[in-house]
């Protein structure tokens, strides 16, 4: 029904642009995704892909390919391999690692549009994108806060890069909202964005050294299984993951790259979109525009299994007054998806761990500081790469 939807309005987005003149439509577009991981990891990569063949199937004049496993050294050579041998219109880029690959490709092949997830730079003929999760790890974190009995949560991580700091950041900020005494231990892998023998050994270790809620950035389901065998609260990543640890997932983070991928082409199919005008166009979709989703399944925001728990946690809010974290969690939640409420997980003050203060009581942090963001807030502990003095 959701992509029913989305087509419907892309459809009336097309037959407007013709109507205004903006463009006269083309026969077919050909566009190759070019994934980081195995479409099988369950997480990031997994999550493209469902998109990819959701708008394949729903689009009649796009027709799609894909590449997984990519090392993010070598996809230069496989974006000319798309092109020259596959003859494809757009290239679809999915790692962070792509970046300066696929701006180096869009300037060499001027007549092609690009389109890098996750990245800052831009070209005439290359756009950026991203369904951020900052939203949705703050709410995870307001429920993490609340079922900890230690204070101490656990997250492992992939790579120390500004998007998983934004979210340690977002999602360490929500569990003090709740909790100020709590604090968020995190474990880097930098290894493999799918590295479920590593995720493995690094929940484990947390474990032993007493935390008792654990969350992650990596792409298997492994650290919401090993919660599930120690009887601990996990939240999923990317990908539906309650089936994975029914007594475990409390909730998690959810993606709607369709969203972005049917509006992105619609316009190319309209000639909105060109080869020449896409330096300014960035797609930073997050709640309102439907793009993310909070929950440890499709539909399920929160695992009937920790209600009770989360109802029994009762918090005077500087905002909602007394309030218990589940009813916390569904006002932020339908706070943050009204486009005229204004409200952000890092509205200031917000100190970071040295005690300097780094967004002042009345302002927040603008996209380009979340884009670029290296600092870490009160409360997380453990090494952080890239750490400014």
């Amino acid at each position: 029904m959701y992509s029913k939807k989305l087509v419907s309005l892309c459809l009336v987005l097309i037959l407007g642009f013709a109507i205004l003149g903006v463009a006269s439509a083309q026969e077919k577009i050909k566009a190759a995704f070019i994934y980081v991981g195995p479409i099988g990891d369950y997480g990031w990569s997994y999550a493209h892909e469902q998109a990819r063949q959701i708008v394949d199937e729903a689009y009649p004049w796009l027709e799609t390919i894909y590449v997984e496993n990519v090392p993010e050294g070598e996809v230069e050579g496989v974006i000319d391999r798309v092109i020259n041998q596959e003859k494809v219109d757009v290239v679809v880029t999915t790692s962070f690692g792509f970046m300066d690959g696929t701006l180096n490709a869009a300037l060499r092949y001027p007549d092609r549009i690009f389109f890098h997830c996750s990245g800052f730079k831009r070209a005439p003929n290359m756009a950026t994108y991203m369904a951020d999760f900052h939203q949705i790890y703050y709410l995870n974190g307001i429920m993490a806060g609340a079922l900890t009995k230690s204070n101490k949560i656990g997250y492992v991580a992939t790579f120390p890069i500004p998007e998983l700091k934004r979210h340690i950041n977002a999602f360490t900020l929500g569990a003090r909202r709740v909790n100020p005494d709590a604090k968020v231990f995190v474990r880097w892998l930098q290894s493999a964005w799918y590295d479920p023998t590593g995720a493995k050994e690094a929940a484990e270790s947390l474990i032993a050294e007493g935390v008792d809620v654990l969350a992650f950035t990596e792409d298997s389901p492994t650290v919401v299984q090993v919660a599930q065998e120690h009887g601990l609260p996990s939240f999923g990543h990317y990908s539906p993951m309650l089936n994975f640890a029914k007594e475990s997932v409390v909730s998690g983070q959810l993606v709607h790259w369709e969203a972005i991928y049917f509006d992105f082409f619609a316009k190319i199919y309209a000639g909105y979109y060109n080869n020449k005008n896409l330096e300014n166009v960035d797609y930073w979709w997050l709640l309102r525009e439907k793009a993310v989703e909070l929950g440890a399944d499709f539909g399920v925001p929160v695992n009937p299994v920790f209600e009770e728990r989360l109802k029994n946690f009762v918090v005077n809010d500087p905002m909602y007054g007394e309030v218990n974290a589940l009813e916390l969690v569904e006002l932020l939640e339908k706070a943050m998806s009204d486009p005229e409420y204004v409200f952000s997980p890092f509205n200031g003050p917000i100190y970071d761990r040295k005690g300097n203060l780094r967004v002042r009581e009345g302002e927040r942090l603008s996209l380009e500081e979340l884009l670029t963001i290296e600092w870490a807030v009160e409360g997380v502990e453990g090494s952080w790469p890239g750490e400014p003095e």
